[in-house]
């Protein structure tokens, strides 16, 4: 039979990777050491009291059969009482938070519950793949607004033109953000609300790097706001836990509603041991600022190797990642081969792979970002071949 995958699939853009992909595979075939600072999965062990707790836990749930949806009533629980203590925010277990299988699934799943097809839902530029690719599955339209430096990388919400702003159910927000590595105050997200609540749009805030951040610590969008307000929240980059699937929503009870519906009709929700690991990992800032304090030092290697190597510094503020300015004339392209060079052999994605084209132009073009999640050992190599060789090539 000949098997015809559906539209939406396959007007999907393929793997932008493969050609370093293949061009890294070459190097390593021919022995050079390759330090990738491609993809932002940390390599760092989940913390102890993580794992200690799963171990415990997946005999004391060994006949608790599928979990909650929703997650566990001590998860949920243990998830408010976090967030009174990180951001002063009160909220119900039973009615304004509801577990997730991370935070991927529910951000691309998300718009399911919320907009029908036609509708638009207002997306920063570059920005994680999910929104637009979660909008265009359920057949929503995606109006990009572009992060530029000359404003912080904010979105300036006054370019969104009158005919999105009939037509958007749904608006996507990032801080701290990725890839830019920007943070934004209270201020700002006062603004969004005042935005949302005018045009009748749902803000939907992405929050999964609040707590790897460099400086003051990040704000929350449910500081200002909880109706027309939900949050998403991981343990992926908090806690090293990519692994295990692991987050939550958060915020205005009503669509928190709706995405429990919708997650109902999606999976069986994430395991309860891992669950009972997550509250472990919510118990302890102890890791979190031990990870923070190994992240900067690791930023820091970087940064100064390209400033040595006559570069803008791009010293970001939060984040597990660099939106590194390349040198004057040459693309990102061109700049993440250049950093492939053997001599170097560093793995950096050009920024006009994670953004998309617009009218105004591609805001990632001129950029590379790099995750920081090779070892410290393999940041000072990296440090010290930029700094040595990228003058050179």
């Amino acid at each position: 039979m000949t098997v015809k995958i559906s539209k939406r699939l396959s007007e999907l853009t393929g793997y932008p990777f493969a050609e370093i992909d293949k061009k890294v595979a070459r190097l390593r075939s021919a022995g050079t050491h390759v330090i990738d600072f491609g993809v932002g999965d940390p390599t760092e062990p989940t913390p102890e009291i993580v794992r200690a707790a799963i171990k415990e836990y997946v005999d004391v749930r060994a006949t608790s059969g599928y979990p909650s949806y929703i997650g566990s009533h001590e998860y949920r629980t243990a998830i408010a009482a976090w967030t009174m203590r990180r951001f002063g925010v009160a909220l119900d277990p039973e009615k304004e938070i509801s577990a997730s299988v991370g935070s991927k699934e529910a951000v691309f799943n998300f718009p399911e519950a919320i907009i029908d097809p036609g509708d638009v839902v207002i997306v920063p530029n570059p920005g994680y793949p999910p929104y637009a690719r979660g909008t265009r599955f359920a057949e929503g339209q995606v109006h990009f607004v572009n992060l530029r430096a000359d404003r912080g990388f904010l979105p300036d919400l006054d370019s969104i033109p009158a005919d999105v702003l009939r037509r958007a159910k749904l608006m996507w927000v990032n801080y701290p953000n990725n890839p830019t590595g920007a943070v934004c105050d209270l201020s700002f997200y006062k603004k969004v609300a005042e935005f949302g609540r005018k045009h009748d749009i749902i803000i939907a805030s992405d929050e999964a790097y609040t707590e790897n951040y460099y400086g003051d610590a990040p704000h929350s969008m449910l500081e200002v706001a909880k109706e027309g307000v939900i949050a998403f929240q991981s343990l992926s980059k908090r806690s090293c836990m990519t692994c295990y699937r692991v987050g939550w929503v958060a915020g205005d009870a009503e669509i928190v509603s709706a995405f429990k519906k919708l997650k109902t009709n999606i999976d069986s929700g994430t395991a309860t041991f891992i669950q009972d690991g997550a509250i472990a990992a919510l118990s302890d800032e102890t890791h979190v600022a031990s990870l923070r304090e190994l992240y900067k030092k690791k930023r820091d290697i970087i940064v100064d190797a390209f400033v040595a190597a006559g570069l803008p510094e791009c010293r970001s503020a939060a984040t597990l990642y660099i939106w590194q300015r390349v040198p004057t004339g040459m693309s990102s392209l061109e700049f993440a081969e250049k950093l492939l060079d053997p001599s170097i052999a560093v793995v950096a994605t050009p920024g006009n792979w994670i953004s998309e084209s617009t009218p105004e132009g591609n805001p990632g073009e001129g950029f590379v970002r790099l995750a920081l999640v090779p070892t410290i050992e393999e940041c000072e190599q990296a440090g010290e071949r930029i700094r040595k060789k990228l003058k050179t090539i």
